[in-house]
């Protein structure tokens, strides 16, 4: 998508299955969810916001990129989930001259989650013979990135769906690379949340729409779903209906019923029963 600044931005999408499997019930043709990718381009370098699970995937992600005939600068990534890091080796082979960096709450979970033991009890499971050779961003030295003289900010959000999250805001282009701040159409994934992190996750959301931005690009989205400025909002609906559903439910059936009676048609209902096992736990 052209900017008008000298900037643009280009938005690339991978689905997999999701990661939980033993559903009750629920929609067959939702049961998957979809990472998102976004360059950021300038005339002539581009930055990469976050990367893809599986080799397959991030193999695709290189030849994107190369697509657009831009020398890559950087690969940031905007927590520390492996879904949106485990490329980071392929992608620094292809592109040598790329740094990968991140903020420093993301590198420590970045670290943590990427070891051996923990990768191959969760991805690796999962996913078997699938996941890259891991490498890890370093902590970017203050906070924003530049891109042929256009400011990348780096905006901390805190607790969102895990910890020290961050978005991305590009002011020239008024984009908001929310990585897993927001999500657009699609379950999110508050398994590892309590009631006082997702009102802080819901507020981070609607201080990112006070940006104003032009668009939102989510770090889980359905392929076709526009990339609007309202999922910010949406998103925190979606928060405080869980909170509400929670409160009156007393079991993790309940509380996936309600919120399937609510949201019926979101991609990825294994993220929503995993998070209704959570909250009820």
């Amino acid at each position: 998508m052209p900017g008008g600044t000298g900037l643009a931005h280009a938005v690339r999408t991978a689905t997999r299955p999701g990661l939980t499997r033993d559903l009750p019930y629920g929609p067959e043709d939702l049961r998957w969810v979809a990472n998102s990718a976004t360059l950021i381009l300038g005339d002539h370098d581009a930055v990469l916001v976050d990367t893809y699970l599986s080799v397959d995937q991030n193999a695709e992600l290189v030849e994107w990129v190369r697509s657009f005939g831009r020398d890559l600068t950087h690969v940031f990534v905007t927590h520390g989930h492996g879904d949106h890091f485990f490329g980071l080796r392929q992608l620094l082979d292809a592109f040598p001259g790329a740094r990968a960096v991140a903020s420093a709450g993301t590198v420590r979970e970045a670290l943590a989650r990427g070891q051996a033991e923990v990768r191959d009890r969760s991805w690796g499971r999962l996913f078997p013979g699938q996941i890259p050779q891991i490498s890890y961003p370093a902590a970017l030295d203050g906070d924003h990135l530049t891109l042929e003289g256009h400011r990348l900010e780096v905006i901390e959000t805190g607790f969102t769906d895990t910890r020290d999250t961050t978005a991305l805001w590009v002011p020239d282009l008024g984009l908001v690379v929310a990585g897993d701040v927001a999500y657009n159409d699609t379950h999110q994934h508050t398994a590892e949340t309590t009631a006082a992190t997702r009102g802080q996750w819901a507020r981070a959301a609607e201080r990112l729409g006070e940006l104003d931005p032009v668009a939102v690009v989510a770090g889980h989205k359905k392929p076709d779903a526009p990339d609007r400025p309202a999922i910010l909002a949406q998103t925190a609906e979606y928060l405080r209906a869980f909170d509400a559903v929670v409160e009156v439910s007393h079991t993790p059936e309940d509380v996936y019923d309600r919120m399937l009676s609510l949201y019926p048609r979101r991609a990825n209902p294994g993220a929503l029963w995993s998070s209704a096992r959570a909250a009820m736990a």
